[in-house]
């Protein structure tokens, strides 16, 4: 058994259904104001009438109250058809279930046509008044011309003239005309009438008269009171097929292989006649390479023969209109030969010239003269470029561009190469071309330069402007053209020069502009856009509505839906200013909008979910400033259709009753139908099947019955289906197979391949089956080997059931292919069959390009493009290869290319690391493949510059954060970084740790394993070409130990040590001179030999010895202060030395004896007590103290 999930929803007005939104919108990416603009112009659908679709009346550009009237429609009917080819989407329902119900397919009522004429305007830019009867008869609006005559009218003199002019206004337009710039009064003149309700002049001549009289340049004026419509200026011509002059030809006297040119001069015709050459006895003449007609009409002999003596030649013309053929005296050929003797063997000859003698001669051009000319030619046209050259052996001609390729797409060889058509020209296609004449004698080539210039067109034509009352609105005429084209305005037929002035109203250049604009701003504005090559001629009125809501449906709509489905109500409405529409349900006054209700900028109001809650009357009501107006939708909820008891698959013997269940679940109020399909088609009920509302009984089962059956419940809203396989099992045979017990083994290979029904692109292959080996052959496998790409490889092609022995297969161009057949059963495999005969298709272009396109760097300064090249079955052509471009992206730079045989190319001297668009695209010698997509490649990387702003931080003993900003210049693609650090403390260096990172990480923390030592960080950037340059950065000592490690490392330099010896050494130095200084003066005893005796105030020491002080007890000159504060006399230089051991006396520095200052007892205590303090190091210190 198997369930479809499709149920469907339709309905109609009185029947009418809702078609919800359908979900895939959103997937594509419509937003729901997009979907619901173009809903409305669904409501056709190949005869399909959706009355719920939604209204548009208030598209984006009707919301800013500036509507625009489509141009130019010669019919409401061409204008829908126009429309929905462009823009419908295909809207079925709540869903798209099954098939659309037969009674959604009823004519719509009259209110839709002008909903959809109002949908169909409003998507083009404008807005046409409904067509509402009563609304038609009160709206006014200002002429529009509908119809009008080409601009050069050329007419067949035996027919009456006809010269149209049809123009639509409320009121009807009345018409005049103008000949030659002045009124054409048609009145005065009886041949000259104007159709009734138009402005199509008609002038008769079955009463006579010349229509050459009536030529010139005519121009239609359609008015109202709301303004004046103006018609191109037609160019009336009346077609002329003059007779060939009589004139008596002499023969044309030729030495064979010399060039001729037969002139054909033709009578100037209008238009030009269409030249041919035949024979006088009317046979054509043959035309090759060294026989053709130029576009001039004169017929071409690169080198004459013989031959071209046996007929005559005459120049024939054919005129258009008047359908007759003129034909021109016949040229007859005399040439003057080496050879008389016409032998036809010679026409086969491999060197027919030097068979018959001809003098072989280098290439020279017969048309057009020398080596350089130019053409002028205009945008949209055709160019033609001709080149005919003479020469033995007759030359060939190819065309080439200089600078750049010729258009593929739009360049054409005609007359045997000689001629090159390029259609529809534009300005890129200016520039120099030239063609080159060559035999095997030489070669001589000529320069065309092609200049491209424009008659005027249309950028941005004028469009009709409908406005309310105080609204602002603009017309523009933007138009293009070689040379710049000039823009001229002009208002009802009048220069806007001389118009009456208008506040309302400002021109600036290309564009009018209306602020507040008012009932008096009506007219009918005219751009006229010109330069040397021709002329644009626009209408564009300002039409100024003010009209009080409408509604334009039905009024008491009814509307059933599914339960739980999703539905739009929708409220068509007409009025200006654009009105605003409201929703509301069962008279309750709180507006529709939020929750399970969403109401569209257009009025329509979609429930998202129906409940049997939303089921009552709604209400919509449109306002503006001049009133308002409703209408009712009632809104009928109905339970879905559902299968409960679905069908069974079921397995049944032949000759056995089958019944298939179908039980369904409905609204009562609506129709049920139960219908059953055999293998998706409707099945016919014949005598051995019984259908009954909730089963199918089928009796008697035959082995055709075996199939899917489908059981489909509908009503008129929506639809379920259901599907069962119905298996029929033979009879069993009774005598036993007697195969069973036979060996089984692979298949022989196929034989007798036979190719049949060659075609350009299939070819029919045909084996004959080998023996199966007792087990049935299940499949069969074709291969195919082609010998220009991988010759004696083979390659699967197709697949086919075991019950066939013949496939038609589908081929690519220019393929050289030979076919093999493998067989496969339940064993395994043949052996493959021998090949078939080679079939060889015919070339093309390619149609499809290299894949795998990349551009990568492998030095920093190139780019490598690559591609997977294409296969034989892809290439289509001989000399496959490959047009490389590239430019840089995001430029206007021109397009690089290059010619690749090959499936790589290298573009140099590139800038580091910079993006490019690249395409490749295939050519062979039948041509080039469609426009490739472009890729987007990359440049060489390289080493990307240091990181930024490395910054250290050591927030406490145990960890270091690390922090940097990304390289400023990458030059790549950042792969990562690199972070190398190492601990130290003074001279002593830890083991280095690295890191890599990845190129988003800019932290990192580091776990401190010594809190004393420092750490010296570097870090680097990395692409795919390594690492960049590196910063380097320190941690910042602790504080608590920025002394000791300071002293540490000032302990280890040499010139630290170097002044510690020389400070010691000076230390010693002064030591020393301290001892001799203590040891030779400072505190000894004394005794002067003079009368003067002792007073008791002298000092004293308890050795009976005196102290050099003075009175005041204050520090000599020359005295050092301890470092306990007090004060010590300095030794002098110039004190008594002590005599030395068993001296009596000293001398003075003069040899005068001192003599003797004091008792030898005394003397001897001194110096023994001077000597046990000067003689110590440590004391000597002390006393330094």
């Amino acid at each position: 058994m198997r369930r479809l999930a499709a149920r469907g929803a339709a309905g109609d007005a009185g029947e009418v259904a809702a078609p919800a939104a359908d979900s895939s919108d959103s997937a594509q990416g419509r937003s729901p104001s997009s979907w619901r603009l173009i809903d409305l112009c669904a409501i056709w659908d190949a005869g399909v009438y959706l009355p719920s679709a939604a209204w548009n009346g208030a598209s984006s550009g009707v919301a800013r109250r500036r509507l625009n009237e489509a141009e130019r429609l010669s019919s409401v009917r061409e204008a829908q058809l126009k429309q929905l080819e462009v823009t419908r989407p295909r809207v079925l329902g709540s869903r798209e279930r099954g098939r659309v119900p037969r009674m959604a397919r009823q004519p719509p009522p009259p209110w839709v046509h002008a909903a959809f004429l109002l949908c169909l305007l409003s998507l083009g830019g404008a807005i046409e008044i409904p067509m509402d009867p009563s609304i038609q008869n009160e709206l006014t609006q200002p002429p529009t011309i509908t119809k009008q005559s080409v601009k050069d009218h050329i007419v067949d003199p035996r027919d009456n003239i006809l010269i149209e002019c049809e123009a639509k206004g409320n009121p009807a337009p009345s018409f005049h005309w103008t000949r030659n710039s002045r009124f054409f009064n048609i009145a005065k003149d009886p041949r000259v009438s104007m159709r009734r309700r138009s402005g199509t002049l008609v002038i008769d001549f079955r009463s006579g008269g010349r229509p050459e009289e009536y030529e010139g340049e005519y121009q239609c004026f359609a008015r109202n009171k709301f303004g004046t419509a103006l018609s191109n200026r037609i160019r009336l011509q009346v077609s002329k097929s003059p007779l060939w002059p009589k004139e008596n030809l002499d023969p044309v006297v030729v030495q064979e292989g010399a060039p001729l040119t037969l002139q054909c001069n033709p009578p100037p015709g209008l238009p030009s006649p269409v030249i041919f050459w035949m024979s006088s006895s009317m046979e054509p003449i043959t035309q090759d390479k060294r026989v053709s007609q130029g576009h001039n009409g004169d017929l071409y002999f690169s080198n004459v023969m013989l031959q071209d003596m046996q007929t005559d030649y005459s120049c024939n013309a054919r005129f258009h209109f008047t359908h007759t053929i003129q034909q021109k005296n016949p040229f007859t050929l005399k040439v003057l030969t080496n050879h008389p003797y016409n032998d036809s063997s010679l026409r086969n000859h491999p060197d027919m010239y030097s068979a018959r003698g001809v003098a072989e001669r280098t290439p020279s051009f017969m048309y057009p003269q020398g080596t350089a000319s130019s053409q002028m030619v205009l945008r949209g046209m055709d160019l033609l470029l001709e080149c005919i050259a003479s020469g033995v052996p007759t030359p060939d001609i190819a065309w080439y561009k200089k600078g750049g390729d010729l258009p593929s797409d739009k360049a054409k060889f005609e007359n045997f190469n000689k001629a090159l058509r390029i259609t529809n020209v534009s300005e890129e296609d200016s520039g120099e071309y030239f063609c080159l004449a060559s035999n095997k004698m030489g070669s001589i080539r000529h320069t065309i330069s092609v200049r491209v210039k424009a008659a005027p067109y249309w950028l941005d034509e004028p469009k009709n402007l409908i406005l309310a009352p105080g609204e602002d609105g603009r017309l523009v005429c933007r138009a293009n053209g070689n040379p710049k084209p000039t823009v001229q305005w002009m208002v009802n037929g009048e220069p806007l020069q001389s118009a009456p002035p208008n506040p309302n109203r400002e021109v600036a250049g290309d564009t009018i502009i209306f602020r507040d604009t008012q009932i008096s701003s009506r007219a009918v504005y005219q751009c006229n856009t010109s330069n040397e090559h021709g002329y644009l001629l626009a209408n564009a009125f300002v039409s100024v509505l003010d009209v009080p809501p409408r509604m334009l449906s039905p009024r008491n709509q009814l509307i059933r839906v599914i339960l739980y489905n999703r539905t739009r109500l929708d409220c068509p409405f007409f009025g200006s200013p654009i009105p605003t529409l409201r929703w509301f349900k069962n008279g309750q006054g709180s507006n529709l909008d939020g929750g399970n209700y969403h109401v569209y900028e257009n009025g329509s109001l979609e429930i998202k979910m129906i409940r049997k809650e939303d089921q009552g009357i709604y209400t919509c009501v449109a306002t503006n400033i001049l009133g308002k107006a409703e209408n009712q939708v009632r809104l009928e909820v109905k339970d879905p259709t559902r299968i409960y008891r679905m069908p069974e698959d079921q397995v049944a013997k032949r000759g056995t009753t089958v019944q298939l269940e179908c039980r369904v679940k409905h609204d009562p109020s609506l129709k049920l139908t139960v219908s059953w399909l055999k293998d998706d088609e409707p099945l016919y009920i014949g005598n051995r099947m019984k259908k009954e509302d909730d089963s199918l009984t089928i009796f008697g089962v035959a082995e055709r019955d075996q199939g899917s059956y489908t059981c489909v419940a509908s009503t008129e809203l929506d639809q379920d289906l259901a599907k069962a396989y119905l298996t029929v099992l033979a009879d069993q045979a009774t005598p036993t197979n007697r195969l069973a017990a036979l060996p089984k083994g692979r298949p022989d290979r196929p034989r007798d391949l036979e190719l049949t029904d060659l075609a350009e692109r299939s070819v029919r292959l045909t084996w004959i089956p080998g023996d199966d080996n007792n087990s049935p052959i299940t499949d069969y496998v074709v291969q195919f080997e082609e010998d220009q790409f991988q010759p004696g490889v083979w390659h699967d092609h197709s697949k086919y059931p075991g019950s066939v022995n013949s496939a038609v297969l589908r081929l690519s161009p220019y393929v050289n292919y030979q076919f093999r057949v493998i067989a496969i059963n339940e064993v395994g495999s043949s052996h493959p069959s021998l090949p078939s005969e080679r079939y060889r298709t015919s070339g093309a272009p390619p149609e499809s390009n290299p894949g795998d396109v990349k551009g990568e760097g492998t030095r920093k300064n190139n780019m490598e493009i690559t591609w997977t090249p294409m296969n034989a079955t892809s290439a289509f052509g001989p000399n496959l290869r490959y047009i490389v471009k590239w430019r840089r992206r995001e430029t206007r730079e021109a397009w690089n290319n290059v010619t690749v045989w090959g499936s790589r190319y290298v573009v140099g001297q590139t800038p580091v690391y910079v993006p490019y668009e690249i395409r490749v695209q295939a050519e062979n010698d039948f041509g080039k493949g469609p426009e490739p997509e472009s890729v987007i490649g990359y440049s060489g990387e390289d080493l990307p510059s240091a990181p930024r702003r490395f910054r250290v931080r050591q927030p406490n003993l145990e960890t270091i954060n690390l922090e940097w900003d990304h390289p400023e210049h990458p030059n790549g693609i950042m792969i990562g970084y690199t972070l190398k650090y190492v601990a130290f403390n003074g001279t002593k260096v830890g083991k280095q740790i690295v890191e890599n990172f990845s190129p988003n990480q800019t932290k990192f923390t580091v776990q401190r394993t010594d809190p004393v030592s420092r750490y010296r960080f570097t870090l680097s950037a990395r692409t795919q070409v390594g690492s960049g340059e590196a910063v380097t950065e320190e941690s910042p000592a602790p504080p608590n130990e920025a002394y000791t490690n300071n002293q540490a490392d000032i302990a280890t330099q040499g010139w630290f040590i170097g002044l510690m010896c020389a400070i010691a050494l000076l230390v010693l130095i002064l030591l020393i001179v301290c001892f001799i200084k203590r040891s030779r003066g400072g505190k000894y005893p004394v005794r002067e030999k003079k009368d003067v005796p002792l007073g008791p105030e002298d000092p004293k020491e308890e050795d009976g010895s005196f102290d050099y002080s003075d009175e005041d007890n204050k520090p000599l000159q020359g005295s050092q202060t301890s470092l306990d504060g007090t004060i010590k006399q300095q030794e002098s230089d110039d004190s008594l030395v002590d005599y030395g051991e068993g001296g009596e006396g000293q001398f003075n520095e003069d040899g005068s004896f001192i003599g003797q200052y004091t008792v030898k007892k005394d003397k001897e205590e001194t110096e023994g007590n001077e000597s046990s303090e000067a003689t110590s190091p440590v004391n000597a210190i002390y006393s330094l103290a």
